[in-house]
């Protein structure tokens, strides 16, 4: 039997939790200025699979530097540390489950999230 591939979806961790959510991983370095633990309702907080500070700070969610983002995260998570961290992230969820990535960037599609969902699909 074929196995069923995983749904993942990114969500800001300030938008309230809707029922599609499944799993719920806050996968920030940082925790969300002014969330408090109840209200966000995780399931876990994965910060392993966070970019460095290094790289979030060079980055600085400039649109113009996200392609060049993605490739340096994309390397983090290429080393044994991140593809750890990924791994475990993947786990989290049984097959045919949904994960939903939370962070606290406001533009969800320049966010490390994004970058997450495609090498988590990979994984699958």
């Amino acid at each position: 039997m074929a196995e069923k591939k995983r749904k993942v979806r990114v969500r800001r961790v300030y938008e309230e939790p809707e029922r599609g959510d499944g799993t719920r991983v806050l996968v920030d370095g940082v925790w969300p200025r002014g969330e408090s633990k109840e209200k966000a309702a995780l399931d876990a907080w994965q910060k392993d699979v966070a970019p460095s500070t290094e790289l979030r700070k060079w980055y600085g969610h400039d649109p113009d530097k996200y392609a060049e983002f993605a490739d340096r995260y994309r390397a983090e998570l290429a080393t044994e540390e991140g593809d750890q961290a990924l791994r475990t992230l993947h786990a989290r969820v049984p097959e045919g489950g949904t994960l939903t990535l939370l962070t606290a960037t406001k533009d969800l599609s320049l966010s490390h999230a994004q970058v997450l969902v495609g090498e988590l699909a990979r994984l699958d």
